[in-house]
């Protein structure tokens, strides 16, 4: 008889995420001519007036809706992490509702937005690097605690790069989506397992 699958079997973010990573340089060839994967962010992708950005942006809310299923389904008696990863998650959910400022000059755009993008993409990154730290606190493994902490530093140095060599932001950005993604999937993993044990 076929076991019947449940909601806490099926991996949100794995899916989210390996429908996000095509998005996030592919895309790029379909944005405006001046778009560059060295220097420019995702958030330019989804920006405001710009190319086929509905497609970056409706990437960033099933990333978030996803984190924040993840959140609810294995965090349950993790309660201050299930709550840092739900603010990611909306957070991020967010920043695909209110968009970047373009990137060409001269286009009109919204300013008020443009600044709400801005204010719930640096809650995206104190949250996470939130998350990832704390999360040291609730593994077993000595060896997954150390890769926690690691995670949340290397987060939080690519995005002062993202800052003081603003012509690699792209670079640097597609690594910390990269990273942080691949850490927390496997994070949650382990979550799970500890879940079906107990």
């Amino acid at each position: 008889m076929k076991k019947k699958r449940k909601l806490s079997d099926f991996r949100y973010l794995l899916y989210a995420f390996l429908l996000i990573i095509p998005i996030m340089f592919l895309l790029a060839f379909y944005s405006v001519d001046t778009y560059s994967i060295i220097k420019n962010t995702t958030s330019h992708l989804g920006a405001q007036n710009t190319p086929n950005a509905w497609i970056m942006n409706v990437a960033f809310i099933i990333i978030g809706i996803s984190c924040v299923l993840e959140a609810w389904l294995h965090l349950g008696r993790f309660s201050f992490h299930k709550i840092i990863l739900c603010v990611f998650g909306l957070s991020l959910m967010l920043t695909g509702i209110f968009h970047h400022r373009p990137i060409i000059e001269g286009v009109d755009f919204n300013h008020f937005e443009d600044k709400l993008h801005s204010v719930f993409a640096s809650i995206v990154g104190f949250s996470f690097t939130i998350f990832a730290v704390s999360s040291a606190f609730i593994e077993k493994v000595i060896k997954h605690r150390i890769i926690d902490i690691s995670v949340g530093f290397i987060a939080t140095m690519l995005s002062m790069l993202i800052l003081y060599l603003p012509d690699y932001s792209g670079i640097w950005q597609r690594l910390i989506f990269i990273i942080s993604f691949i850490w927390l999937i496997f994070m949650l993993e382990r979550i799970r397992c500890l879940n079906k044990q107990e």
